[in-house]
């Protein structure tokens, strides 16, 4: 990018002052700002839709925790989320990139902690990602608009380019769904895939619900890989899938009395899991 981070941050400084908002309002502007847009648009091309695209009201998955009973299921969505997206595998626990991970239900739920939770449940792994919150506290603490919440589907998505290194999304997300470059990336990812943008050292990133796999038609690639134990759809439409599973089934979210209103949904089995 031509651009240096200092020159873009006061050019969408500007554009907030003027009122005009968006990549309209980068737009405005000529020359270096111009290469600038640019770059944002090449890597969020999620945001644009195809004929082929697969879309929605508003994206939500569920997590059903009842499929999940070998270590095998839990490497495989990871697993298929890392390689497409290129998150390298970091030598040291500090400098982790993390779209998809696991926890315990004491980290994952803390406030539905008591002493009488099975103990199945209390050593169970629970995968975790992005909650693409309906009121996301990262977007609203982003001054470049790196981070931003679609109107048309209610993704949360990431855009590296456009990211400063402020950090600030991080401080705000209460879930730890998200990751920063300490160090370039690069050197620690095992195989390529040329499909997706790199990023650099100093940026932010995190899941975006495979916006870029979406608009292929392609649905995200930890839900290929779940053999069922992911389900995502569009929660507005009564007739989906995600939609009557929840209807049916009781289900959590992750720290419901904090109000962003997390999309994805945890189905959990008692002692008799069948």
């Amino acid at each position: 990018m031509s651009i240096n981070r200092r020159k873009f941050i006061k050019i969408a400084g500007m554009s907030t002052i003027l009122g005009i908002g968006g990549l309209s309002a980068v737009d405005k502007f000529r020359g270096k700002s111009q290469e600038a847009l640019a770059d944002v648009q090449s890597d969020i091309a999620g945001v644009f839709q195809t004929p082929e695209a697969i879309t929605a009201k508003r994206w939500a998955m569920v997590v059903d925790m009842r499929k999940f009973d070998n270590p095998e299921i839990y490497k495989k969505c990871i697993d298929a989320c890392h390689s497409i997206h290129n998150v390298p595998d970091m030598p040291r626990k500090k400098d982790e990139i993390k779209w998809i991970w696991t926890d315990t239900y004491e980290h994952t739920f803390p406030t539905m902690e008591n002493e009488f939770i099975p103990e199945e449940i209390k050593e169970k792994p629970f995968l975790l990602l992005c909650n693409h919150c309906d009121n996301p506290p990262c977007v609203r603490v982003c001054p470049t608009k790196a981070t931003f919440r679609r109107e048309s589907d209610g993704i949360v998505m990431m855009d590296q380019h456009r990211c400063i290194g402020c950090r600030f999304c991080m401080a705000a997300c209460p879930f730890g769904a998200r990751s920063f470059n300490y160090t370039d990336p690069n050197p620690y990812i095992a195989k390529k895939d040329p499909t997706y943008p790199a990023r650099t050292i100093g940026v932010v990133e995190k899941c975006t619900f495979c916006a870029e796999r979406l608009v292929k038609g392609l649905m995200p690639a930890c839900v290929e890989a779940s053999d069922g134990a992911l389900i995502f759809g569009d929660l507005d439409d009564p007739d989906s899938k995600v939609r009557k599973i929840l209807v049916t089934h009781f289900n959590i979210r992750r720290k419901p009395e904090l109000g962003t209103r997390p999309s994805v949904y945890y189905l959990i089995g008692g002692i008799d899991n069948a």
